[in-house]
């Protein structure tokens, strides 16, 4: 999964969010700050694969949430990123 879907819903998870807002988030939990170019794109990407969805908004910014598909997908991802973390500190040991 590239980094800013991941990012992405990962911020998304702790709740409903607008673009700013997001870019925000991923840097205070992650320490990367997603250009808007970057965060849009990815977003046009999430909501074509039913992973994100616009939320109706009356303000002029569009709040974004994850989806029950998105949802299984990030719990996937985090797996995948738990096994990878658990081979890597078993092979820095034998290092």
């Amino acid at each position: 999964m590239p980094e800013p879907t991941l990012l992405i819903l990962a911020s998304l998870a702790g709740g409903e969010k607008h673009g700013y807002a997001m870019i925000q988030d991923i840097e205070r939990f992650a320490g990367v700050r997603l250009g808007p170019g970057t965060l849009y794109g990815a977003i046009t990407r999430l909501e074509a694969q039913g992973w994100i969805r616009a939320v109706h908004s009356a303000d002029r910014r569009q709040p974004y949430s994850i989806t029950p598909k998105g949802n299984a997908r990030l719990a996937e991802e985090i797996q995948q990123l738990a096994r990878i973390t658990q081979t890597a500190k078993v092979r820095m040991k034998k290092a």
